[in-house]
């Protein structure tokens, strides 16, 4: 898979203007330099990984509105591209992946399962954290994903000491750490920056920026809006890229990876991405216009962008992704039946998992 400029001009991302400032809008959200060259196969797999995750969280909304997930639930649809084009440079079941409380995306991402996940969303015995952490807390060794973290920034560290493990074996291991705009923000994030640069642990820190953290703009809770600087004090290289476009986001992370495997130490990646729901199914989200959103939606949909260069390139015809979406929403049906039927935990499971 070859790495190519893009076509269009792309440039560091301006300072906020006072629109900026009521909206939360970076100007140019389009900053990354190349993109990786997809064939028809990557495109194909590209888009279905993508519409999974999609057609998953908007399933996972409509049990939740039925009540039969409880508790908190933050849905990933419109970042999809950032965990597919990062997965994509990782090797699964060997680089480990953390991330926080909207993690639904990158469990499938890493290839869990969808139904051990959406039974866990539903507190059922066949969830991968058997039903006792819902939609914050599950894990799978099997894949190398340790969670799902509800506390901001906690996985920050968590991800650092993966790293640390890594290096400590003698293994050229990454390690992934997830986290959005608002948890740059978080002390123990700059504490961790240091230790990895520090001991040059192979670990990649992914910010997720989505331009409204838990509801605020971040024009007006960052005094730096560049995260992909945010490490520059510490002397960890970084860039910002535009998470919308699954092949930049590879391009990105083929350049992060490479350069964490070769021992050099930690790397920032900025991923300038948005969110078309609310911070979590609780949010209205009134501190952005619905034009706003459905601007997004129009010109920048990462699924969308795909779908346009499969059928302009005679890759895949109307019907041939008619038939993928079809497919996918099986196994999204398959996996909601089996959370809503299966039983939730024993009793018993209350004493399981503790220390005494």
């Amino acid at each position: 898979m070859a790495v190519r400029p893009a076509t269009e001009k792309r440039s560091r991302a301006s300072a906020p203007t006072s629109a900026t400032k009521k909206t939360g809008k970076i100007s140019n959200p389009a900053i990354n330099y190349q993109v990786a060259e997809f064939d028809k196969d990557d495109e194909l797999k590209a888009y279905h990984d993508m519409l999974l995750i999609r057609r998953f969280e908007e399933k996972a909304g409509q049990l939740y509105g039925m009540g039969l997930i409880g508790g908190f639930c933050h849905l990933y649809i419109g970042q999809e591209a950032v965990v597919v084009g990062i997965g994509k440079a990782l090797r699964e079941g060997e680089d480990q992946v953390t991330t926080s409380y909207r993690d639904h995306g990158h469990m499938l991402a890493c290839g869990m399962d969808p139904k051990g996940v959406m039974a866990e969303l539903t507190g059922r015995q066949g969830g991968y954290s058997r039903g006792k952490g819902g939609s914050m807390h599950m894990f799978s060794r099997e894949k190398q994903f340790f969670g799902g973290h509800g506390i901001v920034g906690a996985q920050v560290p968590i991800g650092a000491g993966l790293a640390f493990a890594d290096k400590y074996r003698g293994t050229d291991n990454v390690s992934v750490v997830y986290f959005g705009d608002g948890a740059a923000n978080q002390g123990q994030v700059y504490e961790t920056f240091n230790m990895a640069q520090l001991w040059k642990l192979p670990v990649i820190f992914v910010i997720e920026n989505n331009r409204y953290a838990m509801g605020t703009s971040v024009s007006r809770s960052s005094a730096q809006t560049d995260f992909a600087k945010r490490g520059e004090s510490f002397n960890i290289p970084g860039e910002q890229v535009d998470g919308m476009d699954v092949r930049a986001v590879k391009a990105a992370a083929d350049r992060a990876v490479e350069w964490a495997r070769a021992g050099n130490g930690p790397y920032i990646l900025e991923m300038q991405t948005y969110r078309y729901r609310g911070h979590s199914m609780s949010d209205p989200a009134k501190y952005r216009t619905k034009d706003e959103v459905q601007k997004m939606r129009d010109e920048r949909d990462p699924i969308e962008q795909v779908r346009k260069r499969l059928v302009e390139k005679g890759w895949a015809s109307e019907d041939d992704l008619k038939e993928i979406d079809k497919n996918v929403r099986a196994v999204v049906t398959e996996a909601a039946d089996f959370a809503s039927a299966d039983a939730e935990p024993d009793p018993s499971e209350l004493w399981t998992d503790i220390l005494r």
